[in-house]
């Protein structure tokens, strides 16, 4: 290496490494550029539809003026006889590859005056039975033979489970099994929605006013999660406990279930004397 490179090497280095950020903070998408994503989507789909729209053109342009010559090579025994010809038969205006040879050969029999023409089926129609046999087959294998899919006893079964999990949902006799929700986000839901819904009655830290203190061991209607959630989403008619059906989400009164648990022994200030019988309930932590 030259005495000049040696000299040059250190800047060259302090060179890059000043450029590095530069080079990655331009590298990373501005919010303006994300925003202009669908917006260029489109117009490269407009793009797209004018060029296939142009090219569509050219081509029936070109096939009108090549239509004599292909209707003469169309007329060759050996190219009309051949599946390729008569996909070229379309482009000339006949459609024996769709319906089929009509030869009107009428068979030797009759029936009370009906005579009977000798005539293919349609090959759309022989296409279309293909179809089935190979879709039949796929079908045997699939659900018979691996029985990797539900039948339709099975797929009955498994809705009239599901219905009967949504009537039990909305059903105030029958309890929820439901875990206390540990995540920190969901509790910190459950802090927002408890602070806008249930404070006005129960105090900003759950200590009681109107409605009872949610932070003792002592529960009127059960301090279980699934036992909060049943009073929280039907209320308790009679005592002022009103209900959340159609006001909170199920999502949502779990979280402010779980947020209520996460509350226990926290002894705010102010806090109302016990109310009913003492349960020590299940107190959910949040997983940071």
């Amino acid at each position: 290496m030259s005495k000049v490179s040696r000299m040059l090497m250190p800047g060259l280095g302090l060179a890059l490494l000043s450029i590095a950020p530069a080079l990655g903070q331009a590298a990373a998408p501005a919010p303006a550029a994300q925003a202009a994503l669908p917006a260029l989507f489109w117009v490269l789909a407009g793009v797209l539809g004018a060029v296939l729209l142009v090219f569509l053109t050219l081509f029936v342009a070109v096939l009108a003026l090549m239509r004599p010559q292909l209707r003469r090579l169309y007329e060759l025994p050996s190219v009309r006889r051949s599946w390729s010809g008569q996909v070229l038969g379309l482009l000339v205006g006949d459609a024996v590859l769709v319906r089929g040879e009509v030869r009107d050969e009428m068979l030797d029999h009759d029936y009370d005056g009906i005579h009977e023409f000798d005539n293919d089926l349609p090959p759309w129609w022989k296409y279309g039975f293909y179809v089935t046999i190979v879709f039949g087959l796929v079908y045997l294998a699939y659900y018979h033979v691996a029985q990797a899919g539900q039948l339709s006893h099975a797929e009955y079964e498994t809705e009239m489970q599901q219905a009967a999990l949504l009537v039990s949902a909305d059903d105030p006799n029958q309890l929820t099994t439901y875990e206390p929700l540990t995540a920190a986000a969901d509790l910190a839901s459950g802090k927002t929605l408890f602070a806008t819904n249930c404070a006005p009655c129960h105090g900003p830290n759950a200590e009681g006013k109107v409605g009872p203190n949610l932070t003792d061991e002592y529960w009127l209607h059960g301090g279980e999660v699934n036992h909060l959630y049943k009073t929280i989403k039907f209320g308790v008619q009679g005592k002022g406990m009103v209900a959340w059906k159609g006001k909170l989400s199920g999502k949502q009164i779990l979280q402010v279930s779980s947020y209520i648990l996460s509350l226990q022994g926290s002894k705010p200030a102010g806090a109302k004397e016990p109310q009913g019988q003492k349960e020590a309930a299940s107190k959910p932590v949040a997983k940071l």
